[in-house]
């Protein structure tokens, strides 16, 4: 059975998914003819879907990828485009309340939207909602950097201290007190499983405001974990997964009302 099957009452022949292919394995020998993928070249097929998505007459199905229609009453016009982006914050301010699993699940499902390299789909989650467990991590990472400080000659940054000094006082620059963390993981050995696990994390935080969240990047835990290896066991994290980053999240306190400016890019046009 191919893995493409061609609905020839629909198919205008116009090539577009032959075209669109990234592996260039549909054959399509013009007018008069059908898409097909050989029988010795279906093992190349990413399972991406650009055959199915390119085609606007709706005449083909491929056995390995299930598709929904676009909703054109649902697309956004330029303008909604810009401010969504730019008024995405990192949030530092969590109410005490704790995330809910649906919801959580429900941020996971379009983070998985969120392309890969080679369509491979390897970033996994994990999830933590302890408030307890989440403190114990903060305190680990402080332990990492007290002893930093400790120790003539480490690569200590400017505002270690500052961060330790805060914790003693009993607060938590760390995690910001989140009621949740979530952590995209991916297994080696390829790198760019990173850019993977981080584009699917941007996914994710884009969509938490529109369910009251907001989200944080948990820079000062990555940074220990990488120093610290036993920090991953302690976040859940596999020690064969070389990749990964945290980020905080829950329901914020603060709500923003205007859109802060950034420096003008700069552009080297070739």
């Amino acid at each position: 059975m191919s893995l493409l099957n061609i609905d020839q009452k629909k198919c205008k022949q116009d090539g577009l998914c032959a075209a669109d292919c990234p592996m260039g394995i549909i054959r399509f020998a013009g007018k008069g003819s059908y898409p097909e993928i050989s029988p010795e070249s279906e093992a190349l097929c990413i399972r991406c879907g650009h055959c199915v998505a390119v085609c606007p007459h709706s005449a083909l199905e491929h056995t390995d990828v299930s598709w929904s229609a676009i909703d054109k009453e649902l697309v956004i016009s330029p303008a909604q485009a810009e401010q969504f982006l730019r008024s995405r914050r990192s949030v530092r301010q969590f109410k005490d309340k704790p995330v809910e699993r649906p919801v959580m699940q429900q941020l996971i499902e379009i983070a998985r939207y969120a392309p890969t390299g080679s369509n491979s789909q390897l970033v996994e989650w994990v999830v933590q909602n302890d408030p307890k467990r989440l403190h114990a991590i903060a305190g680990q990472v402080i332990d990492w950097m007290r002893s930093l400080l400790q120790t003539p000659g480490s690569a200590v940054m400017p505002y270690h201290h500052l961060l330790v000094k805060a914790w003693d006082a009993g607060i938590d620059t760390v995690l910001r007190s989140a009621p949740c963390l979530v952590i995209a993981i991916a297994p080696g050995p390829v790198p760019y499983r990173m850019v993977d696990l981080t584009l699917a994390l941007s996914y994710l935080e884009l969509a938490a405001p529109k369910y009251g969240l907001g989200t944080c990047w948990a820079g000062l835990l990555q940074g220990a974990m990488l120093a610290d290896p036993s920090l991953k066991e302690t976040v859940g994290i596999p020690m064969d997964y070389p990749f990964h980053f945290p980020m905080m999240i829950g329901y914020a306190k603060v709500n923003y009302y205007r859109l802060p400016e950034r420096q003008a890019p700069k552009i080297h046009w070739q």
